[in-house]
């Protein structure tokens, strides 16, 4: 077990914070590092990231003690065991809603007892050799954070909470609004009061809540709320967004 895995982190108490990575770029994931993030989630569900780019963009990442999430394209169990196999510190599992939902991705993130990961040894996450202790050391320091993303979901949330093996209840502000019929306004306030709610049910259980924000001030007002695993941002509107307000700063003469 490492001492300094992400899980234990969370677990133990303390914030981390990352960000979304789609671009397939080893560079990137070094800058998210070098930058002092906590982790990075590759997103394979709304990007065109694959399990080879994921592989290669997880060994950049951990070489700079960055911890490598996969947000996986859906909730099954070969997409949650490919993501575990090839290293990635933990996975990320979309559009949870109800309590079997959230069973069933405790079953393909967690070897037996926990659950019933298909097991090979001979893959990068067990050093390609495996060991005595492959399967206990992975279900002790792999992270499973499942999304809650809709009105259905957050209905259910106290169902959810109760399944054992779950790590962090991500909140998704988009998909939300997007279930209440108002796509995209993710600070208003039904939204809101949604993530709330869920942030308070999971105190209660002592679960680790996870959110994603647009910028610093939405991240630091969740942190308020208890919110320990902050997302923020996807790195290609942060660097479109960057070089929009360089261009815009520029001063270019205008012709006659």
């Amino acid at each position: 077990m490492s001492e300094h895995s992400i899980r234990h982190r969370l677990l133990d108490g303390e914030f981390s914070v990352g960000t979304f990575q789609l671009l397939d770029s080893t560079m990137v994931s070094e800058m998210i590092g070098i930058a002092g993030m906590d982790f990075v989630i590759y997103d394979q569900e709304h990007g065109p990231l694959t399990a080879e780019t994921t592989l290669k963009l997880s060994t950049a990442a951990q070489n700079r003690d960055v911890a490598p999430i996969v947000r996986v394209r859906n909730n099954e169990e070969a997409e949650i065991q490919r993501a575990l196999d090839i290293g990635a510190a933990g996975v990320q599992v979309p559009q949870i809603e109800t309590r079997a939902d959230a069973e069933a991705a405790v079953e393909a993130a967690r070897f037996d007892p926990l659950g019933s990961r298909g097991l090979s040894k001979y893959v990068r996450a067990g050093d390609y050799v495996g060991s005595e202790t492959y399967t206990d050391d992975r279900n002790e320091e792999t992270l499973l954070v499942i999304q809650v993303e809709g009105e259905r979901g957050v209905e259910n949330i106290d169902e959810i909470l109760d399944v054992d093996g779950i790590d962090v209840v991500f909140l998704g502000p988009y998909d939300l609004s997007q279930s209440l019929g108002i796509p995209g306004q993710v600070t208003d306030d039904r939204v809101e009061e949604l993530m709330e709610r869920v942030c308070e049910r999971a105190a209660d259980t002592e679960t680790v809540v996870g959110a994603f924000a647009d910028d610093a001030e939405i991240a630091n007002k969740w942190i308020d709320a208890g919110v320990q695993y902050i997302t923020l941002g996807v790195e290609v509107a942060l660097f479109t967004e960057y070089l929009d307000d360089l261009v815009d700063d520029v001063d270019l003469p205008q012709l006659d």
